[in-house]
């Protein structure tokens, strides 16, 4: 079957691997015949999954040797609990004895599953460590957003932290999630139904406009494993630099600079703007190529 054929959004977390891998290269880790569930999920009576909502293992891209990792959104929201925690972080510590060309982790999460409240906190900052550790060691992370629950909460920071950030149109980034702002806040503050709205906020294109994300691709798999691709070939020729004082220094100073620049910003239109965008209206519309076209011609 052509990756071409399978949409990125709708498929599940295993034939996302399947489809961005080599053939026949994917062994898993931890898989489900060991029953690693969660004992927190069981004490409340609530459905587990043999996997956790987490696929772990390592792989081949094109080649290049790579740990990867992949949430099922369709299990608690991709949610993050300990034992879901526990493996995202085990693969971390893998990347430093096995010295893959990268980790690979396709976020699909609305951030710590709050069955687990503590446990599941306790397990992002672990992830984040972890994240951080890894690239200290000259091992790209990326992140590859495209499925129905985004990247929100503690994954958003996740997705944040990465090497390199694939999204799709449909991708999401965020911290709190639209429906979490109209709970707290009220329909007038963020009207969780309007779609168009929610897209110009934390979607794929606005994400990329702004720097969030360092490729935007199509749906399909077959575009996100192109991306990848190219992304491994990049760092198999050049290991990453692990950064510096002075270059998180800037790093900081240019998100803080945006962050007062956006400050009373309603939504993603000004970005477009900012960028370079004439007709407003119609980013939402316009092809990904010609997106992309566009905004590599200003920035």
């Amino acid at each position: 079957m052509s990756t071409k054929s399978v949409n990125y959004f709708e498929a599940s977390a295993r034939t996302r691997i399947f489809c961005l891998v080599d053939t026949d290269s994917f062994t898993e880790i931890c898989p489900p015949q060991l029953r690693h569930t969660s004992p927190h999920l069981a004490r409340l009576n609530a459905p587990v999954s043999f996997d956790d909502g987490v696929i772990v293992g390592r792989a081949t891209v094109v080649g290049h040797k790579v740990l990867i990792a992949s949430q099922e959104g369709k299990f608690n929201g991709g949610a993050v609990g300990e034992v879901h925690g526990a493996k995202l972080r085990g693969l971390m510590d893998k990347a430093l004895t096995e010295r893959p060309v990268a980790v690979l982790v396709l976020i699909d999460s609305g951030g710590v599953r709050l069955h687990e409240a503590n446990a599941g906190l306790i397990a992002i900052s672990e992830l984040m460590r972890a994240v951080l550790r890894t690239q200290a060691e000259g091992i790209p992370v990326f992140a590859l957003i495209g499925g129905s629950c985004g990247a929100f909460g503690g994954m958003g920071i996740v997705a944040r932290l990465c090497t390199e950030v694939v999204i799709s149109e449909q991708g999401r980034i965020g911290l709190s999630g639209p429906e979490v702002i109209e709970t707290v806040k009220g329909v007038d503050e963020f009207d969780s139904r309007d779609r168009a709205l929610v897209w110009r906020i934390t979607g794929g294109k606005v994400r990329r406009a702004m720097g969030d994300a360092t490729r935007l691709v199509d749906e399909d798999i077959g575009a996100f494993r192109s991306a990848t691709s190219e992304l491994l070939e990049k760092y198999a020729e050049n290991r990453l630099k692990p950064s510096d004082l002075a270059s998180l220094s800037v790093a900081h100073a240019r998100l803080a600079a945006r962050a007062q620049k956006y400050d009373t910003a309603r939504d993603g239109r000004i970005m477009f703007q900012d960028t370079g965008f004439t007709d407003l209206e119609g980013v939402a519309l316009m092809p990904i190529e010609d997106f992309n076209r566009q905004l590599g011609e200003v920035v």
